[in-house]
């Protein structure tokens, strides 16, 4: 009786160039990360939709000057730093250090500016229109909650992303980060912006005060 011998699978090696299943892990994990701050964010603002809609004494308290003016200030300054962060992410690719990291902190000095304004409209509001996140004298008391809650977490948000371009332009830098670093960084910088042009109209633009 004769035996054949198995022969030994061939390996498959793929050719075509970049493989088709590879997937970046850093890019990836962000992926992940910012698809949950999704539903989060997505979850807070369909509520909060909900609550607008089903309250007949909502209040529509913002003035045209300051509030949607400053709102309006705070969102140019979003989508300047958006676009100084594309040509931080462009110039890292062409390993142009010096000039990724001066368009890091370009994004970065947007941030702050953006808190520094955001803050200076929360003082406002509590000192002098006392609005509490439980307590406003207009109307619905969930007013307050929703305007503090949804603005607080998304300057958060930027809070955080201008400690993580800090560390991210000091890396890259330094020669310790690579393009890939500078690029996961943008993408959750677009997504907190992407974020504030929901919370934009949604909050501000729907509640301005009638004439």
């Amino acid at each position: 009786m004769n035996h054949t011998e198995a022969q030994p699978i061939a390996e498959i090696t793929w050719t075509g160039g970049p493989s088709p299943l590879a997937v970046n892990k850093k890019k990836l994990g962000m992926w992940l990360f910012l698809l949950s701050d999704t539903v989060t964010f997505s979850s807070l603002l369909i509520g909060y939709s909900y609550v607008r809609i089903a309250s007949p004494d909502w209040p529509r308290p913002f003035e045209f000057y300051p509030a949607i003016v400053k709102a309006t200030l705070m969102t140019v300054i979003l989508l300047t730093s958006s676009l100084t962060m594309v040509l931080g992410v462009h110039a890292a690719h062409k390993n142009e250090r010096g000039r990724a990291v001066k368009y890091i902190l370009l994004t970065m000095l947007g941030g702050v500016l953006f808190d520094i304004i955001h803050i200076s409209e929360w003082i406002n509001l509590m000192i002098n229109e006392h609005v509490t996140p439980f307590h406003n004298p207009w109307g619905s008391p969930l007013l307050g909650g929703a305007f503090f809650g949804l603005t607080g977490l998304h300057m958060l948000h930027v809070t955080i992303g201008v400690i993580y371009l800090g560390v991210i332009a000091w890396g890259f830098g330094s020669k310790r980060f690579a393009a890939e670093d500078v690029e996961v960084s943008g993408l959750y910088w677009h997504f907190v912006d992407l974020v504030w042009m929901f919370i934009f109209p949604l909050i501000y633009l729907i509640n301005v005060a009638p004439k």
